[in-house]
């Protein structure tokens, strides 16, 4: 059974890693290719994007694909419509694996938004001194403010146009929550903007931000296709792959 994994998240690695374990699975992982140094799964790896959905379609036919695993970023909507489209007319079962989102804490000040430049909004109205954590793509939506100071975490620099009022710091997590505190208080951050990704490898900043009684601003995820099927844990998306090899 050859199984695409759409990648590029730690779960994503960990269930190639599984999954290449297991008898009759033969796994390609795909990864889009937009941080220079990624982490790579086991087994075979594409790196690059597909061309759109018809591109992504010709590349299930061509490479006899039987199954797919969606286990991009949560915010990478646009790959997970293309995902769900090519599928859909490859007659092929698809899953989208996505990890559960961040909860609030009763101690937690937080404001959820449903995008980038409605947190640019909010975040303007809160501090002097934000703190970015959304990626490099999105930073752009933050480039009219003149006023605030940043400090922009990301793991590649990014390329959008940036508020005149910055500084870039480069790094990838997992972080800790003293690190995550330390930083806060060196940076006199005011607020916090980050995407509500999910799981544990860059949850310290949040523990952090309750701990300094900073606010949050929480950028929602988009929502999948209209009937997706989802796993939320590796483990059910192995499951689901087992099962339809045994079908």
């Amino acid at each position: 059974m050859r199984v695409l994994i759409l990648g590029g998240t730690r779960e994503a690695r960990e269930l190639a890693d599984i999954v290449t374990g297991e008898r009759g699975f033969e796994i390609v992982s795909s990864l889009a290719g937009r941080v220079r140094a990624p982490v790579l799964p086991v087994g075979e790896v594409r790196v690059g994007g597909f061309g759109g959905v018809g591109g992504l379609r010709d590349w299930l036919a061509d490479n006899a694909v039987d199954a797919i695993v969606d286990a991009t970023h949560p915010f990478a909507g646009t790959m997970s419509a293309h995902a769900a489209t090519a599928a859909a007319a490859a007659g092929l079962p698809l899953i989208h694996l996505r990890r559960p989102g961040w909860s609030a804490q009763s101690a937690d000040r937080w404001m959820r938004v449903p995008d980038n430049t409605a947190a640019a909004g909010v975040a303007a109205e809160l501090g002097d001194r934000i703190f970015l954590t959304i990626g490099r793509q999105g930073v752009g939506a933050f480039a009219h403010l003149t006023e605030p100071w940043f400090l922009i975490r990301a793991i590649d620099p990014p390329t959008a146009a940036l508020p005149p009022r910055h500084e870039i710091l480069l790094a990838r997590g997992p972080f800790t929550v003293d690190d995550e505190c330390g930083l806060l208080a060196r940076h006199r951050i005011e607020v916090l903007v980050t995407k509500d990704s999910g799981g544990e490898l860059t949850a310290a900043k949040l523990t952090a931000a309750r701990e300094r009684g900073v606010p949050v601003v929480m950028i929602d995820r988009p929502p999948l296709p209209s009937g997706a099927l989802t796993a939320d844990s590796v483990a059910a998306a192995r499951d689901w792959l087992i099962e339809r090899r045994d079908a």
